[in-house]
């Protein structure tokens, strides 16, 4: 072998060297789901027999990623603790808090008595029950009174905090559209719909490779709203599941609904639950054919087509 050829030769393997390196230690890629990525219902009203205990109420084990998040806790934390069961809630990454509903917070106290300090993203809310804090400028000052009549002797804190129904809780406020790990997101929207106007409702986004996968607890704010906000991120939508707030909206709300998601977002799934409603079922159930999937107490959904 000449000189030449040699340093060619060594050269080529250092090459093969450092490409096999390169692949050992790349960084993961985007919208890659090692380990599970699916969701489990673990609080629901509807669902097959078994030993969990159906009541009003919705929350639901997401795991993608390699995060487990609990998201909403359901309507009574004894009725949580059964039917998570054989659940770790001791090893999540994260909660998050739909709504203040109790049908959606009822389980708080069983979750924080396992996991205390356990981080949760709750909508900011003033005066809330998940804590709150507002700019001492919110209120209206008068000089002309002497100290004793005026809040905190008229010296306010520049930041005022108030008090959640769980003192000590880790809460998180969000109050805008908010990404919390890479391709997992939260939705801030607020509701602009009779009896619940001004409620603030998060749901979560994750970006998979099939598309975004939405999260919904009950879709205050409008389902369709909750979809085109979550379009921003994605323009593809593949599965939604959980609670579309269709359980009192008439044939024609609900045919209305169902035609947005189904023709003008293209959504591939649907997995509904909760306050979506009987009637809302069939209707989607009808529209979506195979894309329909059974989403009731117990159920366990793949969230990416791989897993389907």
């Amino acid at each position: 072998m000449t000189a030449n050829n040699w340093v060619v030769s060594c050269s080529a393997v250092l090459l093969l060297f450092i490409e096999c390196a390169m692949t050992i230690f790349a960084a993961p890629t985007a919208n890659a789901a090692p380990g599970n990525a699916q969701i489990t219902v673990l609080y629901d009203a509807f669902g097959k027999a078994s030993t969990m205990r159906k009541d009003w109420g919705y929350a639901a084990l997401v795991e993608y990623g390699g995060k487990r998040i609990l998201f909403d806790t359901g309507n009574n934390p004894d009725i949580l603790a059964q039917n998570a069961k054989g659940v770790d809630l001791t090893n999540l990454d994260f909660v998050v808090m739909s709504h203040r509903h109790g049908d959606h917070m009822g389980g708080l106290t069983y979750l924080l008595k396992a996991n205390p300090t356990l981080k949760i993203y709750a909508p900011k809310e003033g005066f809330g029950v998940y804590g709150a804090d507002l700019p001492s400028s919110f209120y209206r000052k008068d000089t002309s009174l002497s100290p004793e009549q005026r809040y905190y002797d008229g010296g306010p804190p520049d930041v005022m905090r108030f008090g959640s129904a769980w003192p000590g809780a880790n809460f998180q406020l969000v109050d805008k559209n908010t990404e919390i790990t890479p391709d997992i997101h939260l939705i801030a929207l607020v509701s602009d719909k009779p009896g619940t106007l001004e409620l603030r409702e998060l749901s979560l986004a994750i970006n998979t490779p099939d598309g975004m996968v939405i999260v919904v607890g009950c879709s205050h704010p409008g389902i369709d709203k909750i979809v085109a906000a979550a379009s921003t991120f994605s323009p593809r939508i593949h599965l939604i599941v959980g609670g579309f707030h269709l359980v009192v909206a008439s044939d024609a709300d609900i045919e209305n609904i169902l035609t947005a998601l189904r023709d003008r977002f293209k959504v591939e799934y649907v997995a509904p639950g909760h306050c979506t409603g009987e009637p809302a079922f069939a209707a989607l159930k009808k529209a979506f054919g195979e894309h329909y999937l059974y989403a009731g107490l117990g159920t366990t959904l793949a969230l990416t087509a791989s897993q389907k």
